[in-house]
């Protein structure tokens, strides 16, 4: 006696690139624009809270550049979610760990700074790599399966 095969779960295909369908072009660019305002928002708190509390500040500082990255990647269907927030706050990181004539600078020479830079831009790579279902085209089609 054979045993039954279960059925094949049906494979969600996959895009590359592509956009939200109910989403118009102003409101995606204004989308963009407020993912750039979080950035430097997210970057400057991020800046801040790495050095309040040593290992807790770091990994709250890296969950918010997840949440960003991520979150705009799905806000707008895009890559481009992820890659303007993450460009603006790696500018704005930058920017803020240069020292300044007057010798004052946001990000102290430690492992702590270090692992935010880098875990920050990790986070930007690995949001913006993730694969995107194909949203579907019927509501009907989503319970089936």
């Amino acid at each position: 006696m054979s045993r039954p095969v279960p059925p094949a779960r049906p494979q969600v295909p996959y895009r590359t690139m592509g956009s939200h369908p109910l989403m118009t072009q102003g409101a995606r660019v204004a989308c963009y624009v407020g993912l750039a305002v979080l950035g430097a928002v997210v970057a400057l708190a991020g800046a801040l809270l790495q050095g309040a509390w040593l290992p807790g500040g770091v990994l709250l500082a890296l969950a918010g550049c997840v949440a960003l990255f991520l979150g705009g990647t799905r806000l707008t269907g895009t890559r481009l979610g992820t890659v303007v927030p993450a460009a603006v706050w790696l500018l704005c990181v930058i920017l803020l760990s240069t020292s300044r004539p007057e010798g004052d600078f946001l990000f102290a020479a430690g492992v702590g700074p270090y692992v935010y830079l880098l875990g920050g831009a990790f986070a930007a790579v690995i949001c913006a790599t993730l694969p995107q279902p194909l949203p579907a085209d019927k509501p009907s089609d989503r319970n089936r399966g």
